[in-house]
């Protein structure tokens, strides 16, 4: 199969905590891509490389693990601290393959606003993350003001670790996920709504990162984070991972698997953008995720999310009601931009592979997490980064 399962054996050498397999490879030390000197692209990053460096931008999780079955969780994206509903920030979608479940998109598409948080869950519990953002929203304003609320919810399918049809995620849950958002750098590999995920066939889950514009282009910052769940044929700067570690979509002895999955790209830039630009911005994240060797496949659902935290473009209540002029970049300058998103979508993708740990999960199978010194060792091999391992990295000055 493509995700190369297999049932845990409890060899000698090999336990378990909360479903987190501890063997040879997975207690490798993990660390994040910069750490081995796996840079992408050549724009600086922000000064904790994820999402959060979009001033405003908050990220929670709420991890669950139970028994040998429960592998799953939430995560979820407050554009900032204020009142979403009532201070809605421009954004725009994008959809690279449809195979999915992402709801509140007719609404963003129309109206060019986020009003919620976005929850990102699996497949089966997007009503349950629903139901969470109704009762958050509805516990901050005045409900007798509140007819309508647009819940933004994500979702990528756990079921190959997780008993997804269980729906163990409940409105607690996403309260838990999202009073404990917090501005930090968010936690990446096996946490929220990554717990349970796979991609190109080793554990996948969150991962995030960033990019800052030059002082010459206004020093906007983009940043971008993923929920990993999707296949294709692993690729790092450039070098064939997947194929040189014998783990790859159509390989000749699973030609019978599939690269199914999904994956939730969620990126925020502090740059003023309407939703027109924003969703341009969105579509381009998808080259991001190319870059990584995604297939694209029919089975998968392909998602982007962005929007703009500036406070100058944002859908206030006399905004709303008054003929205004919102200042945003021109055309002309959102090239930049682009290639910020590109970037960081690319890096945040491999954070949640160098991230995540072996898993096992329902029906004992093991998801094996990616394979860290082999994987650096090739990049070695073929020149594109040197060989010593897990230091601070200079970030490139244009």
């Amino acid at each position: 199969m493509m995700e190369r399962e297999v049932l845990a054996s409890r060899a000698p050498g090999k336990w378990e905590q909360g479903g987190i397999v501890r063997n040879a490879q997975s207690e490798e030390s993990r660390d994040r891509v910069r750490a081995y000197g796996v840079a992408p692209g050549i724009m600086d990053v922000g000064p904790a490389n994820g999402l959060t460096d979009v001033p405003g931008v908050r990220v929670g999780h709420r991890t669950i693990i139970e028994g040998k079955d429960v592998r799953t969780g939430v995560t979820a994206i407050l554009p900032h601290g204020g009142s979403l509903f009532r201070d809605r920030v421009p954004a725009g979608i994008a959809v690279a393959n449809g195979y999915g479940k992402l709801m509140g998109t007719t609404q963003v598409a129309e109206l060019g606003e986020l009003e919620t948080p976005i929850v990102l869950t699996n497949t089966l519990s997007v009503p349950q993350a629903a139901e969470g953002i109704l009762e958050w929203t509805l516990a901050r304003e005045r409900a007798e003001d509140v007819r309508s609320i647009n819940p933004v919810v994500g979702e990528t399918n756990d079921g190959r670790l997780n008993a997804v049809a269980k729906r163990v995620i409940g409105v607690g849950h996403v309260l838990d996920a999202l009073s404990s958002a917090s501005d930090r750098c968010p936690e990446e590999g096996n946490v929220g709504a990554g717990t349970g995920t796979v991609a190109f066939g080793w554990k996948g889950g969150i991962g995030t990162s960033s990019r800052v514009l030059p002082d010459s282009m206004d020093g906007y910052t983009v940043g971008v984070l993923v929920q990993s769940n999707f296949g294709g044929i692993l690729n790092v700067l450039g070098v064939p991972i997947g194929r040189l570690l014998n783990r790859f979509y159509l390989q000749a002895e699973t030609a019978d698997g599939t690269a199914d999955g999904s994956i939730m790209i969620v990126v925020a830039t502090d740059a003023p953008l309407s939703d027109r630009n924003l969703r341009r911005l969105a579509w381009r994240a998808f080259a991001g995720l190319a870059r990584t060797g995604s297939s694209f496949v029919n089975g998968s659902g392909d998602y982007s999310i962005a929007f703009s935290t500036a406070s100058e473009v944002r859908r206030t209540p006399d905004r709303r009601n008054a003929l205004t002029r919102y200042p945003e970049l021109p055309n002309d300058a959102m090239s930049p931009l682009f290639q910020a998103v590109i970037e960081a979508t690319e890096e945040a993708i491999h954070n949640s592979l160098f991230m995540a740990r072996s898993m096992t999960g329902r029906d004992e199978v093991l998801v094996e997490a990616l394979p860290i010194e082999r994987t650096i060792h090739l990049l070695h091999e073929r020149g594109v980064i040197a060989r010593s391992v897990r230091r601070d990295v200079p970030r490139t000055r244009l």
